[in-house]
C-alpha cells in the first residue's frame, strides 16, 4: 500500500511528465528516476504504518466486540437490552475496521 502526500503526488506527476518527454527525445536523466523512486519508497513506507495502525484499529475492535458479548450474555434481564445495543455498536466498529483495512489493502 502506498499513502502519497499531495507535494509527492505533484511532484511525482510532474517527474512522470518530464522523463515522458525525455523518453520521447531519447536521452533520460537517471535522476528523475531515482527521485520517483525516492517518492515511491517513502509512500510504500508511509502506508506500512497506516495499514499497520489499521490493523490495531480492528483487533482492538475485534477485543471490544468479544467483551460486549460476554458482557450481553451475562447480563440481568433489566440490563440485557441496553447490552445489546453495546454489542449491536461494537459489531458496528468491527464492520467499520474491516471495510477500512480491506480497502487499504486493495489500494
Amino acid at each position: 500500500m502506498h499513502s502519497y502526500t499531495r507535494a509527492e503526488t505533484r511532484e511525482r506527476n510532474k517527474l512522470f511528465r518530464q522523463g515522458f518527454r525525455q523518453a520521447l527525445a531519447d536521452c533520460v536523466d537517471p535522476d528523475i528516476s531515482r527521485k520517483i523512486e525516492r517518492i515511491d519508497q517513502a509512500a510504500a513506507e508511509r502506508g506500512a504504518q497506516e495499514l499497520a495502525a489499521l490493523h490495531k484499529v480492528q483487533a482492538d475492535a475485534r477485543q471490544d466486540l468479544a467483551a460486549a458479548k460476554a458482557v450481553e450474555r451475562t447480563a440481568p434481564r433489566a440490563d440485557r437490552a441496553a447490552a445489546r445495543e453495546a454489542r449491536k455498536a461494537a459489531e458496528q466498529r468491527v464492520r467499520l475496521a474491516e471495510r477500512a483495512v480491506h480497502k487499504a489493502e486493495r489500494s
